[in-house]
């Protein structure tokens, strides 16, 4: 389970709308959530805060259970998915406390 970081629908709203614009970070192929992957996400989330992943798993359920290891592991929670390709967040440290631009 992602963690909780108390956003309401708005928010979730608000960041789903943002992340229409932005183009996958990382791109995980058949092999699955490796270190590499881990650390790639981690990179991306520490820079932009917002970011895509777009996840080639043989089935839904092998997508949602990768999707849920990343979240869990570099605390971020999924704000949005459609199809192969999902939406992390986790707020920025030069950022208010949820993430958002004050």
């Amino acid at each position: 389970m992602e963690p909780d970081l108390n956003l309401n629908s708005a928010e979730r709203k608000r960041l789903r709308g943002l992340a229409m614009n932005v183009k996958p970070a990382v791109l995980i192929g058949r092999a699955g959530v490796t270190p590499a992957i881990l650390e790639a996400v981690e990179t991306a989330l520490a820079r932009d805060g917002l970011i895509k992943v777009r996840i080639e798993a043989p089935d839904k359920t092998t997508r949602k259970a990768w999707l849920r290891e990343i979240a869990t592991d570099r605390a971020a929670t999924v704000c949005g998915e459609v199809g192969h390709t999902a939406s992390l967040y986790r707020p920025r440290a030069d950022l208010n406390s949820k993430g958002f631009v004050k």
